[in-house]
């Protein structure tokens, strides 16, 4: 290496491997396509290697460039948390947070609680991520975020709410149709919605549902909002939240003796817990989800 690569170099090469073209990276930079070859240009020299390999497809990464991809989305999650943390004024609540939550808990329970926010605090500008991806607060991926895992890492703020339930539901259009099943050997006569790729959690509930495999599925989809359109939608029975479902009057809940306890978590990092404005939106998230979860204080 003849000289330590300037950051912006290193946040074109992340563009450049996550679009696979200099036109792709220069949209998602708001640089020129010249600007773009020039920093990959200029980082393979100060690298003494080649970061791609050009074809009639685009650009290929090279090892090196894999290798350095990890460190280089480190160096992106640490320059934007450094932006957000510098975007508000000490004691006020003013200024960016980044919130990571599951894609059902975002689209069903953020929004009010954002809103309220937002209007008691006008300068707070909310971050919002949807992922069912266990984003790592300690690179500072997000600031504050929702999970349905215990936290495992040391240096974060912790706060347990008790269990959302999960239920069997389905629309009572459909059940009109097809008639309620009042045991679990019945629905294997129903139309289930499900997963289509089976993880480590999925498996462990899946010894509490003999007969229920991943064949068992009429519709077979490993998005949850997908999952839980398809049953407002009627087209069969599948899981969801027992206190968003009591939230639909066309929603109905069966088997209600089979439950499945999903853990709820609002985690962020200690460094963050006396700075006013991530500490108004920590309390407000967990004040406000005690509507689906009583809080279970630590």
């Amino acid at each position: 290496m003849t000289a330590d690569p300037d950051w912006a170099l290193y946040r074109t090469l992340l563009a450049v491997i996550e679009d696979g073209s200099l036109s792709g990276a220069a949209r998602r930079l708001g640089l020129t396509q010249p600007t773009v070859a020039r920093h990959v240009d200029a980082l393979e020299a100060a690298l003494g290697s080649d970061l791609f390999v050009r074809s009639q497809r685009g650009l290929a990464p090279t090892e090196l460039a894999l290798a350095l991809r990890p460190h280089a989305e480190i160096m992106g999650s640490t320059a934007a948390a450094l932006l957000r943390t510098a975007s508000g004024a000490a004691g006020a609540v003013a200024g960016t947070v980044r919130i990571s939550a599951s894609e059902v808990v975002g689209v069903e329970y953020l929004p009010p609680v954002l809103t309220r926010l937002r209007r008691e605090h006008p300068q707070l500008v909310i971050e919002l991520t949807l992922t069912d991806r266990v984003d790592d607060l300690l690179r500072r991926e997000a600031d504050i975020a929702v999970r349905n895992t215990e936290p495992t890492q040391g240096a974060l703020v912790a706060r347990r709410l008790n269990p959302v339930d999960l239920g069997f539901h389905g629309h009572r259009d459909y059940f009109q149709r097809r008639g309620v099943p009042t045991t679990l050997a019945d629905l294997g006569g129903h139309d289930l919605i499900g997963f289509d790729a089976e993880t480590p959690a999925l498996r462990a509930m899946l010894v509490h549902l003999p007969g229920l495999d991943r064949s068992s599925f009429a519709l077979r989809t490993d998005n949850n909002l997908a999952q839980l359109a398809a049953i407002r939608a009627g087209f069969g029975i599948g899981l969801c939240h027992v206190t968003m479902a009591q939230a639909d009057p066309m929603l109905a809940r069966v088997l209600d003796t089979v439950a499945f306890a999903l853990p709820l978590w609002i985690v962020m990092h200690e460094d963050l817990k006396t700075n006013a404005r991530y500490r108004v939106v920590f309390d407000g998230l967990v004040a406000a989800l005690q509507g689906i979860a009583r809080l279970d204080a630590v």
